[in-house]
C-alpha cells in the first residue's frame, strides 16, 4: 500500500498558502529583489502605505457565542454583475512577475466568480484578457489627447470590456526613503547581462520564463496606436501620462459621457479621497467611485482609505456605488470595509503576490483565503449575509473617520 503523497516528502513546501502574508513571503523569496521591490512600491516615507494596513487593525469585531447561522451568503451585485464574493481585481500595470501575467489573473477571477480590472499599462492585451474573463473592466489614465482616448475606449469596447475604470489620483510623487527598485525600459541582452547578479539567485523565476521561451514583457500593448502591433515601453507610456495636462471635472464628465456613448456600460472613478470630490463625481455622472489613495503610491500622507470610506459613503452612497481599495489583506478587512459602506473592495498587491508565488493557482488561493475570512467573520458575528453588515457591527475609535 503506497503512502499518501504528503507523507512521501514531509519537507516539500505545500503550494497552497494560508494567508496573504504567506503569499507575500513566498513572492519575496521567488522574485529578484528589483521585481519584488516594484510590487511593494509606496512613496516618500511610506506613511500612507503603512497606514492603509494599520488602520484596519484599529477596528474591532464583537463576536457572538451562540445563535450563529449555518449558512452564510457572500454574493452581491456590483456594477451590474453578480459576484460570488465582494472582492474585485484592481487594475495594476505590467504584471510581468509571471509569464502569463494578467491572463492568469483573469482566469483566476473568472474561476472564482468575480470581476477583473485590466490596466491600460498591462503587459497583456485587452483582447486576450477579456477572452480569459469576459467580465473585465478596462482601466484608463488621463493620457494622450481626446482622440487617442476615444480610440482606446473603442478598442476596449470592441474587445468586450463590460465597464471602464478611470484612475485619476496621481501626483507623480518621486523618491522613496528606502530607495526605488531598478526597472529597465526593456529586457534585452544588455539588460540581462547587467542584471544577471540579481536574477541568477532566483532560478525558479528564471525557469518559469525560460520554459516558455519568453522574457518579461515591459511594453504596454493596450496603448498601441491603430495599425501597430506593439505598444510603447512602460516608460514611454509613463512619459505620455506625465506630459498630458491633468484633467478637470469637465474632462471627467466628458470621459464618462464618451464611454456611455461608446459602450453604455458602467463607469467607475477610482481615487476619490474627499467628500467634496465624491459629490463632484456624482455631478459628473459617474456610476461608481472607489475610495482610494492609489495603494500608498500617490501623495504620501493621505489617510488610509478605510478611514475615508464612511464619510464618503454616507454622503453619496445612495446615489452611486461606493467601492474601496487599499490595504486589504484578509477577509475581516473586507467585512470591515463593507460594514462602513463599501459595496465591494478591490485588491492589488494581494493578488500580485499570489501570482508571483504560484501563478493562476496562487491568485485563486488569495481569493479563497479572503472568501474564507469573510465567511468566518460573518459566522463569528452571528450574521447570515454580508448585507447585514453595518457600522454597528464594528468597534470604531472616536477619532477614526476622516471627512
Amino acid at each position: 500500500m503506497s503512502r499518501p503523497e504528503w507523507l512521501q516528502n514531509p519537507w516539500k513546501q505545500n503550494p497552497w498558502f494560508e494567508s496573504v502574508a504567506v503569499a507575500q513571503r513566498r513572492a519575496q523569496k521567488r522574485l529578484p529583489a528589483p521585481v519584488y521591490g516594484a510590487l511593494v512600491a509606496g512613496s516618500e516615507r511610506g506613511q500612507t502605505i503603512a497606514d492603509n494596513q494599520a488602520a484596519f487593525a484599529r477596528l474591532g469585531l464583537l463576536p457572538h457565542v451562540a445563535g450563529h447561522h449555518a449558512d452564510r451568503t457572500l454574493t452581491r451585485t456590483v456594477l451590474g454583475h453578480e459576484v460570488s464574493l465582494p472582492v474585485l481585481i484592481s487594475p495594476t500595470g505590467v504584471q510581468a512577475v509571471h509569464p502569463d501575467g494578467e491572463v492568469a489573473v483573469a482566469r483566476a477571477a473568472n474561476n472564482r466568480g468575480t470581476l477583473m480590472g485590466l490596466s491600460n499599462f498591462a503587459s497583456k492585451s485587452v483582447e486576450e484578457v477579456v477572452e480569459a474573463c469576459p467580465r473585465t473592466f478596462f482601466q484608463m489614465y488621463w493620457t494622450g489627447d481626446r482622440d487617442v482616448m476615444v480610440q482606446r475606449m473603442q478598442r476596449a469596447q470592441k474587445a468586450g470590456a463590460v465597464g471602464l475604470i478611470a484612475t485619476l489620483d496621481w501626483s507623480f510623487s518621486m523618491g522613496r526613503d528606502w530607495g526605488s527598485p531598478e526597472i529597465p525600459e526593456k529586457v534585452d541582452l544588455k539588460t540581462m547581462v547587467r542584471m544577471a547578479p540579481k536574477v541568477v539567485t532566483k532560478p525558479r523565476w528564471l525557469y518559469q520564463f525560460g520554459r516558455t521561451g519568453q522574457v518579461p514583457d515591459l511594453t504596454a500593448p493596450n496603448l498601441a496606436a491603430p495599425g501597430e502591433t506593439t505598444g510603447p515601453t512602460f516608460f514611454g507610456a509613463y512619459y505620455e501620462w506625465m506630459t498630458t495636462p491633468p484633467p478637470s471635472w469637465d474632462d471627467v464628465a466628458w470621459m464618462r459621457q464618451t464611454w456611455g456613448e461608446i459602450s453604455g456600460t458602467p463607469f467607475l472613478l477610482k481615487g476619490v479621497a474627499r467628500v467634496d470630490d465624491a459629490k463632484r463625481a456624482v455631478a459628473a455622472g459617474v456610476d461608481a467611485i472607489s475610495v482610494s489613495n492609489h495603494g500608498g503610491n500617490n501623495l504620501d500622507g493621505t489617510p488610509a482609505a478605510i478611514r475615508l470610506l464612511h464619510p464618503i459613503a454616507g454622503a453619496v452612497g445612495d446615489q452611486v456605488e461606493v467601492l474601496m481599495d487599499g490595504g486589504v489583506r484578509r477577509g475581516s478587512d473586507v467585512v470591515k470595509a463593507l460594514a462602513l459602506g463599501a459595496r465591494a473592495v478591490l485588491i492589488g498587491r494581494a493578488y500580485l503576490w499570489g501570482l508571483a508565488a504560484n501563478g493562476q493557482a496562487g491568485v485563486e488561493n488569495v481569493l479563497d483565503v479572503l472568501r474564507g475570512g469573510i465567511d468566518s467573520a460573518l459566522l463569528g458575528l452571528g450574521l447570515s449575509s454580508i448585507d447585514e453588515l453595518t457600522p454597528e457591527t464594528l468597534l470604531v475609535p472616536d477619532d477614526f473617520h476622516v471627512s
